[in-house]
């Protein structure tokens, strides 16, 4: 029996990469979608083949063949959109980031397991195979002792690098990203949500190491300017590895790479940080050297991912980035925007969630 799927919030992001990544995902069918908005409803309902367009949550939450909702709905929905979904028994894909709050993130967690319901985020980058690759070799101490990593995902418009944040998404994907400048219901951040979240869950993916201490410069963060376009982060991970992220839209043309060091050579993953699957894997080390490329294939990072959550479902598995992963990360971005405002280092204390 293929597993069910509804998909609430239905922007650009549905519509061009999950929507057809779902269609393509073995063992798995679009039930529902979700919109406020009737006419978008029955439209892509239409056009992907969803069996029911709702307009409001609760009908959507009792359809009996929901077995999966996944939420892309604006940042400050995240939160209570996986509870109430998590109440009706349904399994949750939320995308990044998680929650504005680790207060909001702990209680999803808690919900979710409660209720007996899978809780997963979107940290689509976990299923690139030169990552999962990268991965393996580190932990099997390819590199030795790792010693340093570096994230970076950005871009931007040459010449246009002051465009505002709620500007710039309306021109990527609609008027209906205004929310995206507003940065109670953003999570007062910018370039860190839109990217530097990948950025660090892919160092912790790949290091098997979670962030201890941030330190944090950024062009936001002031009462002038709330929202960064451009930020750069240190990082020191929990087994002793340095680590440095660089995210925004002040950086045309960048490479979107991750880099790590070890006592016996490196990793390369050049154009890999990206929407869909590309790039490639340079390994550099005592123990051989290799290079493996990755064609271009826009909906294969979110078709794996789809399979992956309902494999986590049918073996009663936590999901490939877990709840508990994608807290991890809203306690480094609250230390990211501590960081950036007080000039100072935050140290990240471990939780504990029964």
């Amino acid at each position: 029996m293929a597993i069910g799927w509804a998909l609430v919030s239905l922007g650009s992001h549905a519509e061009t990469f999950f929507a057809p990544a779902l269609a393509r995902a073995e063992g798995a069918q679009l039930v529902a979608v979700y919109s406020r908005d009737r006419e978008r409803a029955d439209a892509f309902a239409d056009k992907h083949g969803a069996h029911a367009a709702y307009t409001a949550l609760e009908p959507l939450l009792a359809d009996a063949r929901v077995d999966v909702v996944w939420l892309a709905s604006p940042n400050f929905l995240h939160a209570p959109y996986t509870l109430r979904a998590a109440h009706a028994g349904k399994h949750v894909l939320v995308e990044k980031p998680m929650a504005l709050s680790v207060a909001e993130a702990v209680d999803m967690v808690q919900t979710c397991q409660a209720q007996g319901v899978k809780l997963g985020v979107g940290f689509h980058l976990r299923h690139h195979p030169g990552h999962q690759e990268a991965r393996r070799l580190i932990q099997e101490g390819c590199l030795g002792t790792m010693t340093l990593a570096h994230a970076q995902w950005g871009g931007g418009l040459r010449g246009q690098v002051e465009i505002s944040p709620a500007r710039l998404m309306a021109m990527r994907s609609g008027e209906r990203s205004a929310w995206w400048g507003m940065p109670e219901q953003l999570g007062g951040a910018f370039a860190m949500m839109a990217s530097g979240v990948h950025c660090v869950d892919v160092l912790c993916f790949l290091l098997h190491q979670h962030v201890v201490e941030v330190t944090a410069l950024t062009d936001g963060q002031t009462p002038e300017r709330p929202l960064e376009r451009v930020a750069t982060m240190c990082l020191r991970f929990s087994g002793g590895t340095l680590g440095t992220v660089c995210c925004g839209f002040k950086m045309p043309d960048a490479k979107n790479d991750a880099t790590l060091y070890g006592s016996h050579g490196r990793i390369v993953l050049a154009h890999s940080l990206w929407i869909t699957l590309r790039g490639a894997l340079e390994v550099v080390s005592e123990t051989g050297n290799t290079t493996v490329a990755y064609p271009e294939d826009p909906l294969a990072l979110y078709t794996r991912q789809v399979e992956a959550f309902n494999q986590a479902i049918q073996h009663d598995e936590e999901p490939s980035a877990s709840g508990r992963d994608g807290l991890h990360v809203v306690q480094v971005t609250r230390a990211m925007i501590e960081s950036a405002s007080t000039g100072r280092t935050v140290k990240i204390a471990p939780l504990s969630v029964a």
